[in-house]
C-alpha cells in the first residue's frame, strides 16, 4: 500500500528551529503576558494586514465577541451571519448578548448571499458578520454597499482568510474591524488557542485592549465589565516567526490549489469555483452527493479527508432557541461537502496522487 496522506500535520516543520528559539527566548525573558513579544506580533499582524491596530486575545471566538462588544452591540440586537462555518461564529454572537440570524448562502462562493442578508434586515439588526468561508472572500462589496443602505456594522470573520483580499481589499479592513484565529489549523497557527483583531479605528483599538484584560484601565483599577482573554507572549512569539512565511505559504496554497482544479477536471465531484484571485485556501472543498461511500473510497488508498461542516448552525442543538428560517442551501452543500488535503507541504506528486484517486471514485 502507499504512504498514508494525513490530512495535514501539526507537528513544526521547516521552522521547527525558529519555533525552539522563539520558545527559548519567551523562557529566558521570563515574561509570559502582556509583554514585548506580543506588542511586536500585533505590530507586525496588523501591518501583515493592512490594518493600523491589532489586538492579541485568547481565540478566534473571543475575537468575534468582543468587537461585538466593543462596538456596543448586546441583547436586543441581531447580528446576520452564515449558517455554514464552525459554530464558533454564531456563538460569538451570542456571547456578547446579541441575537444570530441566518441567511443563506451563495451556492457558488459558499458564503453570505448579499440578497438574502437584506431580506433578513429586520429593525432590531445592528450589524453583518460575513464569514470569509476557507479562505474564500465573501462579497463584501455588495455587502457593504447593503451595510451603508440600512446603517449597519460590519464585522468580518476572517479566521479562515489570514493575508486573503477581496476585490484587491485585505479582509479584516473592509469592516469596523476583522476576527482571526490562530488555531494550529489555521493558514497562521499557533501552538495552542490565539487570537487577534485587527481594526484602524484608534478608539475601538484602545477599548478591545481594555476590554480583553478585565476592563482595567491601569492595574487593578477595572472601568468596566471585560472579560479574561489575552493572547500570551509564547504564542505571540511562535506566531512572530511564523509571520514571514505565511506570503510563501500562502503562494504555494494558492499553487497547489490551481493544480486540483486543473487535475479535476472531469472527475465525478462538484469543485466550487474561485470567484476572487484574492481567495487564500484554508481548505479545499469538493462537493458529492455520495459522501460517505467517497470517503471511504479515499481511505482505502490511504488519503485522509474532513468535512467542514457536517451541520448547518442554525440546526445545531446548541443553537435550539434562536428562531430563524431554514436555510436549504447550507442544509444541502453541509450533506455533500467534503475537504481534501491541502496545506503547505502536501507535494506536487502527493497532490497529484489524490486527484487520480478521486478520478477513480467510480
Amino acid at each position: 500500500m502507499s504512504t498514508p496522506v494525513p490530512f495535514m500535520s501539526l507537528a513544526p516543520g521547516e521552522d521547527a528551529a525558529d519555533i525552539r528559539a522563539a520558545i527559548d527566548r519567551v523562557i529566558a525573558r521570563g515574561w509570559y503576558i502582556l509583554g514585548p513579544e506580543l506588542e511586536a506580533f500585533e505590530a507586525e499582524f496588523a501591518a501583515a494586514s493592512g490594518a493600523t491596530h491589532a489586538v492579541g486575545v485568547g481565540t478566534g471566538t473571543d475575537a468575534i465577541a468582543l468587537t461585538l462588544r466593543a462596538l456596543g452591540i448586546g441583547p436586543g440586537d441581531e447580528v446576520v451571519t452564515s449558517p455554514l462555518s464552525a459554530a464558533y461564529s454564531a456563538l460569538a454572537i451570542m456571547m456578547a448578548g446579541a441575537t444570530p440570524v441566518f441567511a443563506d448562502l451563495d451556492p457558488d462562493r459558499l458564503t453570505l448571499d448579499p440578497a438574502r442578508v437584506e431580506a433578513s434586515i429586520t429593525p432590531r439588526t445592528s450589524a453583518i458578520l460575513p464569514v470569509h468561508l476557507y479562505g474564500q472572500p465573501a462579497d463584501m462589496a455588495a455587502l457593504s454597499a447593503i451595510a451603508t443602505r440600512h446603517n449597519l456594522l460590519i464585522v468580518e470573520d476572517a479566521c479562515q482568510a489570514h493575508l486573503a483580499t477581496a476585490a484587491g481589499r485585505p479582509v479584516g479592513t473592509i469592516g469596523s474591524a476583522g476576527a482571526f484565529s490562530f488555531y494550529p489549523t489555521k493558514n497562521l497557527g499557533a501552538l495552542g488557542d490565539a487570537g487577534a483583531i485587527i481594526t484602524s479605528d484608534a478608539s475601538l483599538a484602545e477599548r478591545l485592549r481594555r476590554l480583553r484584560n478585565g476592563g482595567q484601565t491601569t492595574r487593578y483599577h477595572h472601568a468596566e465589565f471585560g472579560v479574561n482573554t489575552r493572547l500570551d507572549d509564547m504564542q505571540a512569539a511562535i506566531l512572530r516567526v511564523r509571520l514571514p512565511r505565511l506570503a510563501g505559504w500562502t503562494t504555494r496554497r494558492r499553487a497547489l490549489a490551481t493544480r486540483y482544479r486543473e487535475a479535476l477536471r472531469g472527475a465525478p465531484v462538484t469543485v466550487p469555483p474561485e470567484r476572487d484571485p484574492g481567495h487564500v485556501y484554508h481548505l479545499f472543498p469538493i462537493r458529492t452527493t455520495r459522501r460517505q461511500a467517497f470517503q471511504a473510497h479515499l481511505r482505502n488508498q490511504g488519503i485522509e479527508t474532513l468535512i467542514h461542516y457536517p451541520i448547518p448552525i442554525p440546526l445545531q442543538p446548541a443553537l435550539a432557541g434562536i428562531p430563524g428560517s431554514r436555510c436549504p442551501i447550507a442544509e444541502q452543500v453541509c450533506e455533500e461537502v467534503c475537504s481534501l488535503p491541502l496545506h503547505p507541504a502536501l507535494t506536487d506528486a502527493e497532490a497529484d496522487r489524490i486527484a487520480a484517486a478521486v478520478h477513480a471514485f467510480g
